[in-house]
């Protein structure tokens, strides 16, 4: 006899963009593969929005929740630690409504598996209420359990914390996937399975070319400044700029060769096709688009968010780029000739990424 769909729920992080393309990503490979997606939460803080392109294509019920998340510096640029512990500390008991929420939802839903996209709340819910539902969580950040993933130097204390922060949304868990730029030897000490980017079938049906413009896509818009300043010394330089900032004109146009645009699922893989260099806070998702799609790319990690630190260390060692402190394309401009395509390679990866990750949802 055929066995019975399984049901899944999705925890997924809400900030910036990456966790939530690929909750996309793998909402439609499940769905595709005849499972069910009976739910998706979204923890959130109150100065993101939920985009748009993710509301529209989850087309099973969204919910959107109040999680920890990062506190940004009076720019909206770096990450200060100390403020963030404070505010999730005054901020607890909306959290605590969010865990209720988020338990009545499992109740009524009866998933047969949850699976976290590095939400924290996620991993409380799952440490705290002990679901009967499998606890699964993917996400680029538990590759720092192998060992051979690189951290930067003189950091300790911020590595035992992404340490700790992988402890807290893993809490329970009984699989850890690791989302990965490439393939990486086997460390069966690590307890994690290395798996490829989930990257959408949209990114893998565009046809690149390169253009004349840069494309920069920003976490925290408080980096819009530092964009700004350098255009104003390079004026001649065309560059497109996605960002999340509230209560902006769609698009701000600066001039002629500046615009920044508001997420835009469509227009910005259009974009990161035609473009002919990529410049991004150091996330994960996007710049394995970008991979994908053979653009050089230059990541800039957010100030004080050791995390990003580790993925521009990892994606450089992987081919895909350079890193840089700050928002100046100049240092991508001057890349770009010695640029080593690494495409075919990375592809190659990539195509892997159903068979892996299905084999590990599935069995």
């Amino acid at each position: 006899m055929p066995t019975s769909p399984k049901r899944f729920l999705f925890i997924v992080q809400g900030e910036g963009r990456g966790h939530m393309t690929q909750a996309i990503s793998l909402f439609e490979m499940l769905t595709s593969a005849g499972q069910e997606v009976v739910h998706v939460v979204v923890g959130r803080s109150s100065r993101r929005e939920m985009p748009s392109f993710f509301q529209n294509r989850i087309t099973c019920p969204l919910t959107g929740i109040s999680s920890p998340n990062f506190v940004a510096d009076k720019n909206n640029k770096s990450v200060k630690i100390g403020p963030t512990i404070t505010h999730n500390l005054v901020h607890f008991s909306n959290y605590v409504q969010s865990l209720k929420m988020l338990n009545n939802i499992v109740k009524e839903t009866k998933p047969d598996v949850i699976i976290n996209f590095y939400d924290f709340l996620g991993g409380l819910y799952n440490g705290l209420y002990k679901p009967k539902a499998e606890y699964i969580c993917i996400g680029h950040q538990y590759l720092a359990y192998h060992n051979h993933f690189p951290f930067p130097n003189k950091q300790g204390f911020n590595k035992n914390l992404l340490l700790n922060n992988n402890k807290l949304t893993a809490w329970g868990a009984k699989k850890l996937l690791a989302l990965s730029f490439a393939a990486y030897p086997e460390d069966k000490k690590s307890g994690v399975v290395v798996v490829p980017p989930l990257l959408r079938k949209e990114v893998m049906k565009l046809e690149p070319t390169e253009g004349d413009f840069i494309l920069t896509y920003m976490v925290n818009d408080g980096y819009s400044k530092e964009i700004e300043s350098w255009h104003s010394d390079n004026p001649s330089v065309k560059v497109q700029s996605f960002w999340d900032k509230k209560g902006m004109p769609n698009p701000h146009r600066v001039d002629d060769t500046l615009t920044f645009h508001q997420l835009s699922d469509t227009m910005f893989l259009q974009l990161m096709s035609q473009c002919k260099a990529y410049v991004s806070t150091a996330g994960f998702e996007s710049i394995c688009e970008a991979m994908y799609l053979g653009k050089p790319v230059m990541m800039v990690p957010v100030q004080g968010h050791y995390e990003q630190a580790c993925n521009a260390l990892d994606a450089v060692q992987a081919g895909a780029g350079v890193s840089s402190e700050s928002f100046n394309l100049t240092k991508v401009i001057d890349y770009l000739p010695s640029h080593r395509p690494i495409v075919t390679e990375f592809r190659e990866w990539t195509d892997r990424c159903e068979e892996l990750i299905l084999k590990e949802l599935l069995n």
